[in-house]
């Protein structure tokens, strides 16, 4: 997995290697919970194959607030970065292959490749992105009916369309699959 990255990193074969031993490969079913609500988060996840929810329960409700995809990282970053229990649970939705890393390893990498503006820049391009669909993801509450959050999420994510089951969209837009599924039959009509 981690020879097609190698050419995006300016060091050494002995570094890369010993970075990359750092990293444990799991194989694991859908529903894989790998970070429980309330605990605290000490594995950053590369997703080989397969897909993540992130999301919370809000009195009794499943709310999700984030999918990942190959060739992303996942964690409860908040639980990871500040060592405090973890709002969400990140838990497989398809059969997954994984890639992990303790915190004190990466803590580790990050001490000694903090000093390569290159690298440095991308982990913290790395952090914003997520910042950036979170707030993304927040503002379109506030702004956006439930139809244009639908279409925004066909235009600019359409792999979670295509790979997501139904009720774990209708979580992610804030709906109940039943509005969904009425959104979903009035674009067809319009065609």
């Amino acid at each position: 997995m981690f020879n097609r990255f190698r050419d995006k990193f300016p060091i050494t074969n002995e570094k890369w290697n010993e970075y990359t031993s750092y990293f444990n490969r799991i194989e694991v079913a859908s529903k894989t919970v790998l970070i429980e609500e309330g605990e605290v988060s000490k594995k950053l996840f590369i997703i080989e194959k397969g897909c993540v929810r992130v999301w919370f329960n809000n009195n009794g409700k499943d709310l999700t607030s984030q999918f990942f995809f190959e060739n992303q990282s996942v964690a409860s970053i908040e639980s990871f970065m500040k060592k405090f229990p973890s709002p969400v649970v990140v838990e497989t939705i398809e059969p997954s292959v994984l890639w992990w890393i303790h915190k004190n390893d990466l803590d580790k990498i990050i001490e000694e490749i903090k000093e390569i503006p290159e690298l440095r820049d991308r982990l913290i391009d790395m952090l914003f992105q997520r910042t950036f669909d979170y707030m993304k993801h927040f503002f379109s509450f506030i702004k956006d009916s439930p139809s244009q959050r639908y279409l925004s999420l066909i235009e600019e994510k359409p792999q979670i369309v295509l790979r997501v089951p139904q009720h774990y969209i209708a979580s992610y837009l804030g709906i109940s699959t039943v509005h969904l599924s009425r959104i979903k039959s009035k674009l067809v009509q319009k065609k």
